[in-house]
């Protein structure tokens, strides 16, 4: 691996020589590794080297695209409170590298002294969060979304992703639409909430915003002494989109008590401590750019990205587990329970999470 990988860097204007490679982080998609250069002086350089997952993005050079525009733009209009990520070009000035194999690599310059948390009970930390997130969407309110392409047709498009499952039930090619008939009426049972982001995306009621569409907390840097959000990471899902869909994938993916795998459903809870330190930094960015339908919306964001979550997790048990990677038995029947679980209890929690949201908004005042 490591002469391998060693040939690679060499495409790319690092500085100094190779000195060291490891593998970096714990993402589940791209293969991501640390890389340091030492210089005559034994300076050290250290980058991120990530070979992109083509099979997963398939439009990887209109992800590279994205990415570029973004931090770049991002770099142009400097914020004291917001890291840029760098991208490192190729020796031929490039901003990704193709190998003869069809692989696709990119190398950034490495985020000294951050770190990120995968889970965390500080409040202080999803405060930060959502700060960081806020400021990636504020920074970039009046970046030209129309020009990003679209990397995942559909990513968070929730009608499309309900017909598609009304698909595969209909179909039921596996025969297992029995041993899911409860949750296969639960999705249906929510019919009615499944356009409410994109009739008003539609409608130009909710604006098309540059969107992250990966919030979750392992995807924000947080600086190693302040513990303050730093920078947003993970950029390959950036397209336009709506706001309501960062804030509502938060919200699912640190608002539950257990893991989205965790079979026994009596243990779960909806921390509603976590969802106001997220909602408290988000708003505190973003206060005065949401329009007042995206910030009525934000309570059902949560709802809806979670239900979207489980319809997921659902059609992919109910096609045979081709998407999801698996590890047990039933194991997206499993997630797709324990969504469908966080979606009740935040449904029975919306009085205070609407009673949260106005607190931040600035509404009572």
């Amino acid at each position: 691996m490591k002469e391998y990988i060693k040939r690679i860097c060499k495409a790319f204007q690092f500085k100094g020589h190779f000195s060291s490679v490891m593998p970096y982080g714990d993402g589940h998609i791209n293969d991501t590794y640390k890389v340091i250069y030492l210089d005559e002086l034994e300076n050290e350089y250290v980058y991120i080297l990530q070979r992109i997952n083509h099979s997963i993005f398939k439009e990887t050079e209109g992800l590279m695209e994205n990415i570029q525009a973004v931090t770049s733009y991002l770099s142009d209009s400097p914020s004291e409170d917001y890291d840029v990520l760098s991208l490192v070009k190729t020796i031929d000035n490039q901003i990704y590298y193709k190998t003869d194999d069809g692989d696709y690599f990119r190398a950034y310059i490495f985020v000294r002294n951050s770190k990120s948390y995968s889970f965390t009970e500080n409040l202080d930390l999803l405060t930060e969060a959502g700060k960081a997130f806020g400021s990636f969407q504020s920074l970039l309110k009046d970046f030209p979304v129309d020009s990003l392409n679209e990397t995942i047709k559909d990513f968070h498009n929730t009608p499309v992703r309900y017909n598609y499952f009304i698909d595969v039930v209909k179909k039921n090619k596996k025969r297992l639409n029995d041993t899911c008939s409860d949750e296969i009426a639960f999705v249906n049972n929510r019919k009615a909430i499944i356009s409410k982001i994109t009739d008003g995306i539609k409608s130009e009621r909710i604006p098309l915003r540059v969107t992250h569409n990966d919030t979750k907390l392992s995807n924000v840097l947080m600086d190693k002494d302040s513990n303050k959000g730093r920078c947003v990471i993970d950029l390959d899902t950036v397209m336009p989109g709506s706001a309501l869909y960062d804030f509502g994938d938060a919200i699912r993916s640190c608002g539950s008590s257990v893991a989205e795998d965790e079979e026994n459903l009596d243990k779960m809870d909806f921390d509603l401590d976590k969802f106001e330190a997220f909602t408290k930094g988000y708003l505190q960015v973003l206060q005065g750019e949401l329009t007042p339908y995206e910030i009525d919306l934000l309570p059902m964001a949560a709802i809806l990205m979670t239900l979207e979550c489980g319809i997921r997790f659902l059609a992919d048990y109910l096609e045979g587990d081709v998407y999801f990677k698996v590890h047990k038995p039933k194991h997206n029947l499993i997630r797709a329970r324990n969504q469908f679980k966080f979606v009740e209890i935040m449904e029975e929690s919306l009085d205070s999470m609407i009673a949260i949201v106005v607190k931040y908004c600035g509404w009572e005042d």
